[in-house]
């Protein structure tokens, strides 16, 4: 895998920790709470703004502050606000790309801002170079304090759209200026190689269930093979979640049929996800490594598999989230998801909330030194399964 894509992946894993446990979809809503529905808010509100001796916050933080704190009287820890730039590069972790540049962005000692763009990208096509020190995103001043969420957000748009970019380039830091137009940009969930002490098993990691996660599998599975893999680990550990479709369909590559999912929204009947087709690795020698940040849509791809006798799961229990929230998007950008429904695996005893799931294979924590799950992996596989 090439080494500036897998930088990629690992810059934007930790914003995708963010979408830990959410599954569902993103809707728009028009509707919303008029003042009068909340006569005690806007009375509290109105002796701030008289008698208070500080400013109150300028809106939106100040409407802001009070979704949170509704939502924490509300009492569920997975119907949470989410604020414009989280919420749009969320949507873009689970949509699996976004317009873009194509550049990693990290910092250096001094907190500045510094890029990295991709081969053929349009930002190394405009002349970007490695290192370049970013200083101004369109009307954006860039220092070492703006965040790098806030950073990220504006480097992406529409594609199609210029962005105008001024950088400093070192070591004389001379400025340079460039406007680069937005191109679709990969966004993968997938990495993987072969493992180093054994390249016979392919190690396919899945940080986020996303739309295009199952095609990522694909290519995963096909490059692996190239390199003379034959077993395989689907690797969920960490993995908090994502859309349910997407989970649906990263299940049905390695089924032939029957059902992997049912859930049921409130006042509506029971919905079930079946195969649809037998899926391309119906055969491929599968192991599935867990852990107990396992959650949601990974519970699913993983219970799925092991109802049905697909593949022996390795590792330690999973985290046990069975809820699908749904995520509508307010009207500055922020977003709001919302508990709306119950799944669970048929065929299996036990509610995932109670226990989450339990491996076929446990096995301790890994270390620094020593991936424990890898090597129960290469075990399986050796002794014939």
């Amino acid at each position: 895998m090439n080494p500036k894509r897998f930088l990629l992946v690992l810059a934007l894993f930790a914003l995708s920790l963010t979408l830990s446990f959410i599954s569902g979809y993103i809707v728009h809503d028009q509707w919303g709470p008029s003042n009068s529905d909340l006569p005690i808010m806007q009375q509290a509100k109105g002796i701030l703004e008289r008698h208070a001796l500080a400013d109150l916050p300028e809106d939106p933080a100040l409407e802001y502050g009070m979704i949170h704190g509704m939502l924490d009287a509300y009492g569920d820890p997975y119907t949470r606000f989410t604020e414009p730039v989280q919420a749009e590069l969320n949507s873009d972790n689970l949509t699996g790309s976004y317009g873009g540049i194509g550049a990693t962005l990290s910092r250096d000692e001094d907190g500045n801002i510094l890029l990295y763009p991709f081969p053929e990208s349009p930002a190394a096509e405009a002349g970007i170079l490695d290192a370049d020190r970013l200083i101004l995103v369109d009307e954006m001043a860039i220092s070492p304090e703006t965040p790098m969420d806030e950073v990220v957000a504006a480097l992406r748009g529409p594609e199609g759209d210029p962005v105008s970019l001024t950088i400093s380039r070192p070591p004389s830091f001379e400025e340079h200026s460039f406007r680069i137009k937005r191109e679709d940009i990969p966004l993968p969930s997938v990495t993987w190689r072969t493992a180093p002490i054994d390249e016979t098993l392919g190690i396919i990691k899945v940080n986020v269930i996303a739309a295009s996660t199952a095609e990522e599998i694909e290519i995963a599975v096909a490059d692996l093979q190239s390199q003379g893999a034959v077993n395989f680990a689907l690797d969920l550990r960490g993995n908090g979640g994502g859309l349910v479709d997407a989970g649906v369909n990263v299940a049905s590559l390695f089924l032939d049929d029957g059902e992997i999912l049912q859930e049921q929204y409130s006042d509506k009947p029971i919905e079930t996800y079946e195969v649809e087709e037998p899926g391309p690795f119906v055969d491929l020698p599968l192991v599935v490594l867990v852990d107990g940040n396992t959650a949601s849509a990974a519970e699913i791809v993983t219970g799925a598999l092991q109802t049905r006798g697909r593949a022996p799961i390795i590792g330690s229990a999973t985290f046990g989230k069975d809820t699908i929230q749904l995520g509508f998007e307010l009207q500055d950008g922020s977003s709001i998801h919302v508990t709306a429904a119950k799944w669970w695996i048929p065929g299996l005893d036990v509610a995932i909330n109670e226990t989450g799931l339990t491996p076929d294979i446990q096995v301790e924590p890994s270390t620094e030194n020593l991936d424990t799950a890898i090597q129960a992996a290469i075990q399986y596989f050796n002794q014939g399964q």
